[in-house]
C-alpha cells in the first residue's frame, strides 16, 4: 500500500535518518540481523530522498523556457 502525502516524509527528515542509519551501519556494533534491517530501511529511505530529487528536477525542467 502506498504512502498517503501527509504521512510521507519530507526529503530532509528522510536524509537525516538515512544519515543515521549509515553511521549505525559503519559503527559495526549491530548483530547482522539488525545491519539486515537497518540496511532495508536506507534502501527505502534513498528510494525517498531520489523521488523528492527526481520532482524537484522535473519542476525546475517545466518551469524552464523551451531551448528551441
Amino acid at each position: 500500500m502506498a504512502e498517503k502525502k501527509s504521512d510521507a516524509l519530507s526529503y530532509e527528515a528522510a536524509r537525516d535518518q538515512l544519515a543515521e542509519v549509515v553511521s549505525t551501519l559503519e559503527s559495526g556494533s549491530s548483530t547482522l540481523e539488525e545491519s539486515l534491517a537497518l540496511w532495508e530501511r536506507g534502501e527505502a529511505l534513498a528510494k525517498i530522498c531520489q523521488e523528492w530529487l527526481d520532482g524537484a528536477k522535473a519542476k525546475l525542467d517545466a518551469a524552464r523556457p523551451s531551448e528551441k
